[in-house]
């Protein structure tokens, strides 16, 4: 099943990517053609630094989750259902997230468009400018995000060892230096997950972007996944063959970050 539903399709892909094809007509094999057109592609550029820039972004949701946690990790009355309204963004449906930001960056009655016309005198519309509309995206993605890794560390909380606590505070430990010495590397494991799955979720964006700007203004909100699915899928394209590529570069890169993850499973089994 594995080899069915996962590695044929990929190499299918990576061999789907060396061919001309409108996904109709016959197949030709061009060879490194789509390669060299990629990495001479003007929009292909934008989309890797748009990327690049989800990643950066996206990893300030392992912190900001941490935080949360903490917050939220007392024993306080009610504190169940204030778990359940920080986790609510999680289980949403990104189709829904993505609407519902776009009402708030709304130009004629979005409230963050009312709060700057109050505040600086001016009126923006995020998301048709192009400087900003790319993080506009960015943190509507990062609202779900937060909460998953809210949840992730809000369990390893509830895992760690309170002898070890008591331990830290004989020492000496308080505060800063107790969270920092004993429990936070006792949270190894949840920030490894944390991290790993925002990096790769960072790299599939799609939904958000396509239901918020389509890749506008100007293609300059496109991301590598948004790409691939115009250049192989719609009306503009249907070039399998570049859509493919595009698909083998996005693999790439993350590879890179799921072969780091499979060396640490390989190392802590070692270990233990």
């Amino acid at each position: 099943m594995f080899t069915a539903c996962v590695l044929y399709p990929i190499a299918d892909s990576l061999w789907l990517s060396l061919y001309d094809w409108d996904g109709l007509g016959p197949k030709t094999f061009i060879g490194l053609a789509n390669y060299i057109e990629l990495f001479d592609d003007d929009a292909f550029y934008t989309a890797l630094v748009n990327n690049l820039l989800w990643l950066l972004f996206f990893l300030l949701a392992p912190p900001l989750g941490l935080g949360l946690a903490l917050l939220l990790n007392q024993t306080v009355t009610g504190i169940r259902l204030y778990k359940s309204l920080f986790f609510f963004p999680f289980v949403l449906s990104q189709i829904v997230v993505g609407i519902v930001f776009s009402w708030f960056y709304a130009p004629d009655f979005g409230l963050l468009t009312a709060l700057i016309k109050t505040l600086a005198g001016a009126q923006t519309a995020i998301l048709a400018d192009e400087r900003f509309a790319t993080y506009g995206i960015i943190a509507a993605g990062l609202w779900p995000q937060i909460a998953y890794c809210m949840i992730l560390y809000l369990t390893g909380l509830n895992n760690i060892n309170p002898e070890l606590i008591e331990a830290g505070r004989m020492d000496g430990a308080r505060g800063c230096r107790l969270f920092w010495h004993v429990v936070l590397p006792q949270l190894g494991p949840a920030t490894f997950i944390a991290v790993v799955v925002t990096i790769i979720g960072s790299l599939r964006s799609f939904d958000l972007v396509s239901i918020m700007t389509a890749g506008g203004p100007y293609g300059s909100t496109r991301v590598l996944s948004f790409y691939m699915y115009e250049q192989a899928l719609s009306e503009f394209g249907y070039r399998m063959g570049y859509g493919a590529a595009i698909a083998a570069v996005l693999f790439a890169i993350m590879m890179v970050f799921i072969s780091l993850f499979i060396l640490h499973m390989f190392k802590k089994e070692r270990a233990g």
